[in-house]
């Protein structure tokens, strides 16, 4: 059977309109929502591997080693892993400066 180690539970986003001129359509906006409420719908999520122990199975290090924590495992057939991404990831420095954008080969 398919494990279910990962689910996203279905937070609603809330949502604004704007304009900036009477005469403009209103535009979808979403609201702030911060780090917390982001790292929230992740926490319940069973880590199977820990970046500790993908270390002792993987050669690769930063900037190379591209998996935080492995959420879902079947040996031998599959993972399911998670890769944290910050602005400070060295292929946004020079992948369009000052318009960071993740590179279209590193989304899976």
């Amino acid at each position: 059977a398919a494990s279910t180690a990962f689910t996203v539970p279905s937070t609603p986003v809330v949502r604004s309109t704007t304009r900036l001129f009477e005469s403009e359509e209103a535009e979808d906006v979403a609201e702030y929502v911060g780090a917390a409420g982001i790292s929230g719908l992740t926490s319940e999520v069973k880590t199977v591997f820990s970046s500790e122990d993908i270390a002792k199975i993987l050669p690769h290090r930063y900037p190379f080693l591209l998996v935080d924590k492995v959420v879902e495992y079947e040996a031998g057939k599959r993972a399911v892993g998670i890769k944290s991404v910050t602005l400070n990831e060295p292929h946004f420095t020079g992948h369009f400066p000052d318009r960071p954008i993740m590179p279209g080969v590193l989304q899976v």
